[in-house]
């Protein structure tokens, strides 16, 4: 994984990517390209995401055409942060593992998965999900921040 940090001032990678964010997953199809958002876990340098073979057309694109990108993005205002990264990579769909969706989705929900929406609960038994495995070729990482 080639990591590029082009600017003086950047943002650990393994720091940033531990924060519960909103990742966009770019993909392509036959008709264009698709953006979906999603929830990731960064682990064993891959990023992870839970998708669904019933309701999530990502899974299938991939395994068409693994190439994928994406963004994330950290950005408060208030306290002048903007960090961005960017992956470039291939995704692999693997079988779903209840043990590492359930670390993905702790990191947003939190602990108390008797208090996640019922939504969240039936991810980890659902026998339609998949694991999609995005492994890095190269990374950016940037921030650009500023002074409030």
């Amino acid at each position: 994984m080639k990591v590029i940090a082009d600017r003086p001032q950047s943002v650990d990678l393994n720091e940033f990517l531990q924060r519960p964010l909103f990742a966009h997953l770019a993909t392509l199809a036959p008709e264009g390209p698709r953006n979906s958002p999603v929830w990731f876990l960064w682990e064993s340098e891959s990023l992870w995401v839970i998708g669904s073979r019933r309701s999530d057309s990502f899974p299938d694109r991939l395994r068409r055409d693994g190439r994928c990108a994406i963004g994330i993005v950290d950005f408060d205002k208030a306290r002048g942060i903007v960090q961005h990264v960017g992956i470039r990579g291939r995704a692999f769909v693997e079988p779903f593992d209840c043990e590492r969706a359930r670390r993905l989705l702790t990191r947003y929900l939190g602990e108390g998965e008797a208090d996640w929406d019922a939504r969240f609960r039936d991810t980890l038994s659902d026998p339609a999900n998949v694991l999609v495995r995005v492994a890095p070729e190269t990374v950016v990482v940037r921030d650009v921040s500023y002074a409030v």
